[in-house]
């Protein structure tokens, strides 16, 4: 009796310190992890990570968009006369700008001007 309660001692003690020599050789190796960790994000340029953010989320926000955009017209192409009141709407909608800004030479010239003067603005 004595002698299986000091087999099963010396087997706790055994499985003790292996556990503690398992932990402190899992502390180094995760001690070493973070180490290299810290170093690879000490040599990131931390000033252009906003942009990115930033681009990120506008394409992000772009998916979302055409997503919600295709849901919203693929329920209007169900209903019968909608989609080709939609078509014609647009095909006046269009006539009408064509005939008030393209009808003559000034006008045109004017909106070579406009175009010319968004392009500069937005990409010099």
């Amino acid at each position: 009796m004595i002698d299986s309660t000091t087999e099963v001692k010396e087997t706790m003690q055994d499985d003790t310190t292996s556990s503690s020599a398992a932990e402190a050789d899992f502390s180094e190796r995760y001690s070493d992890v973070i180490g290299k960790i810290n170093e690879t994000l000490d040599k990131v340029d931390w000033s252009q990570v906003g942009r990115i953010g930033k681009a990120s989320g506008v394409l992000l926000a772009v998916i979302v968009a055409q997503i919600l955009i295709k849901g919203v017209l693929d329920t209007i192409n169900l209903l019968p006369i909608v989609p080709g009141l939609l078509e014609l709407l647009g095909l006046v909608v269009v006539g009408n700008w064509s005939w008030n800004n393209l009808t003559t030479g000034e006008k045109r010239s004017a909106v070579m001007a406009k175009i010319q003067t968004l392009r500069k603005e937005y990409l010099s």
